[in-house]
């Protein structure tokens, strides 16, 4: 079974459409302990929702860990991990950070409990619910 991540990126920086058009990117340049050790945590195949941070603030697609377990190439002393995240699927509907934080079942998701967090662990019942929201 998967487990399950959100990662964020400024869109004028690395949008949802950029790694759609490059098909695979590295995750590189995290520099948050709490967010390197999620990176850690990430094994191949786990599904991860992309977040537009700082414009648009909403999930905007599926993305999937292609490749874990690796070192980030923009680190010149070789301790901060990576991982390689291919794209899986729009979704229909972006789910803003206004409808996460107006939702009572995830008030604990640590996408607002740690805002700042680039890559966030979520929980399977988080997932469910955000995909539901998705649907419209």
């Amino acid at each position: 079974m998967p487990n399950y991540w959100l990662i964020k990126s400024e869109p004028f920086k690395y949008s949802w459409d950029q790694l759609v058009e490059d098909g695979e990117t590295v995750w590189d340049g995290v520099r948050n302990h709490r967010a390197a050790n999620n990176l850690r945590a990430m094994q191949e195949g786990d599904q991860c929702f992309f977040y537009h941070s700082n414009k648009g603030l909403e999930i905007v697609g599926i993305a999937e860990v292609s490749k874990a377990g690796l070192i980030d190439p923009t680190d010149p002393e070789g301790k901060w991990p990576t991982v390689n995240v291919k794209p899986v699927r729009p979704l229909d509907n972006s789910v803003t950070l206004k409808a996460i934080k107006a939702n009572p079942d995830l008030e604990g998701i640590e996408l607002v409990r740690l805002g700042r967090l680039s890559v966030a662990e979520i929980t399977p019942r988080e997932w469910e619910i955000i995909l539901k929201m998705a649907e419209g």
